[in-house]
């Protein structure tokens, strides 16, 4: 009988995350701590969300990844009432975990910036006051977009069959 060695070859290569890979997994983490209201991109990325209505988790989220380690930063709305320093310990945790889970990178920085305080029912009324003035925009625009249809159709059904519509350039 032959000895019949089984050699594994080395596959060589590395493997490497997108940064958004890393927002993600961090967006993702931070969503299911209580305390944590929105994870603030800024005044216009709130308004962009706002506008087109996305569920984007990594908006307001910068990472440095390395090949071994990253970095994360991040500015937040808390929740008022709440500790805001168990809150931070509560995210770093969170992050810490899902980032070595899903990746083996290990988080080497977290720096949370709070930038505002609010209570949940300040916080929805914003949300919901926004949305509804983006809504009546888009109602008006709508309506007004559906009249001036109404009346070329007037027009053109005033038009006899050997007329041709005068183009206006």
């Amino acid at each position: 009988m032959a000895n019949t060695q089984s050699t594994t070859p080395t596959i060589k290569g590395e493997l490497r995350y997108e940064d958004r890979v890393l927002q993600k997994i961090v967006g993702i983490a931070l969503a299911k701590i209580d305390g944590v209201l929105t994870i603030d991109g800024g005044f216009f990325s709130n308004i962009a969300e706002k506008l087109v209505n996305t569920s984007d988790v990594t908006t307001g989220i910068d990472v440095e990844v390395g090949q071994k380690q990253v970095a994360v930063d991040l500015d937040i709305v808390a929740a008022y009432g709440i500790e805001i320093a168990a809150l931070y310990q509560q995210m770093k945790d969170a992050i810490q975990k899902q980032v070595k889970h899903m990746t083996g990178l290990d988080v080497i920085e977290v720096n949370v910036t709070v930038v505002d305080v609010k209570t949940k029912a300040e916080y929805e009324k914003d949300a919901v006051t926004l949305q509804d003035r983006v809504g009546n925009v888009a109602d008006k625009t709508k309506e007004a977009v559906s009249k001036g249809s109404d009346r070329v159709s007037a027009g053109m059904e005033k038009l006899t069959p050997d007329q041709e519509p005068v183009r206006v350039d």
